[in-house]
């Protein structure tokens, strides 16, 4: 029995990682022992095909297989979204479906990336998909990456969409996120929700509802944590925890090149865990060896891995 969708959606929700054998098969075991992972650790859903989950990169066919076995495998234990973005309005509206089939609770979409959109063609665009589509909508703002993100104003706008039921800040802007807030005022069940971990700690204090969190992939005790002392207001165990979670971002997400040292650091680490295969997405590549004992370092000085623990994948 699938559980409702709460109203606001509040907590903490990974943007899972998509375990990779190679650029087009899932890593089966890993995603399974991944998704379990962070159900042990508290979080209140899961967020599919999202950004962290490189779903932009990966083809129709392999986004399918993780909604299907990602649904199958949560059985209804919290909500599952599901990032339904694509340059193409149909293939968006056919994921979305196909995620309604597999029993996710949402879907979550962005301004389509390649073609730049005025703001009411954007708003026109989340309207048509909205009607289209059976299941909650979550707005995606991530303007760095699609170039167009969802402006107040057009927050405004569809604010008043009902189907719409809150969005995903990754703009890394505070007054944007301040700003959004005092819009969906009118919307108690809208929920914002930020993308950055390094802002988590500020935005549960100043009004948002939750995060979507890389990092939770690898600790999600950390950012559960994080959220539940923010929601009580103990500032200084938001401090402490805070102060761990820049610790991570500092280490974990700063090798190399700048484009792709989140994706290529992170899922280092869940290799080094023993969580899954350590396969990008195209274009990215894996860390060679050298550059993977320094994760592996990294994570034995941050106490998430054992000085003498086992290796998983490439040497």
């Amino acid at each position: 029995m699938l559980i409702p969708l709460p109203a606001p959606l509040v907590g903490i929700f990974p943007p899972l990682v998509t375990p990779l054998r190679d650029r087009d098969t899932l890593d089966v075991a890993g995603f399974e022992r991944l998704i379990e992972h962070v159900l042990a650790g508290g979080v209140h859903g899961l967020f599919l095909l999202g950004t962290t989950g490189e779903g932009p990169g990966l083809s129709q066919k392999l986004r399918a297989e993780v909604v299907e076995r990602g649904c199958r495998q949560v059985a209804g234990r919290v909500p599952v979204l599901v990032g339904v973005t694509d340059t193409s309005f149909v293939e968006s509206v056919r994921l979305a479906e196909m995620a309604a089939n597999a029993g996710a609770q949402a879907v979550v979409i962005a301004p389509p990336s390649y073609f730049v959109a005025s703001q009411a063609e954007v708003a026109g665009y989340v309207e048509r998909f909205t009607n289209t589509t059976s299941l909650p909508t979550f707005l995606y703002h991530i303007p760095s990456l699609t170039k167009v993100g969802f402006e107040t104003e057009t927050i405004r706008r569809l604010v008043q969409v009902p189907e719409i039921a809150g969005l995903k800040d990754s703009g890394r802007d505070m007054q944007y996120l301040h700003e959004v807030r005092e819009i969906a005022a009118v919307r108690p069940d809208f929920s914002i929700l930020i993308g950055p971990e390094e802002l988590l700690g500020e935005a549960i204090l100043l009004g948002a509802h939750g995060g979507m969190c890389g990092g939770a992939n690898m600790n999600p005790r950390l950012y559960v944590d994080l959220y539940q002392a923010a929601k009580a207001g103990d500032l200084a165990r938001v401090r402490e925890l805070h102060a761990q979670v820049i610790r991570i971002s500092t280490a974990i997400y700063t090798l190399g090149a700048r484009e792709s040292s989140y994706f290529r650091g992170l899922k280092c680490a869940l290799s080094c865990l023993g969580l899954c295969d350590d396969v990008l997405a195209e274009p990215y590549e894996p860390f060679a060896a050298p550059e993977r004992e320094i994760i592996r370092n990294r994570l034995v000085d941050l106490g998430l891995l054992a000085a003498a623990e086992p290796r998983l994948g490439r040497a």
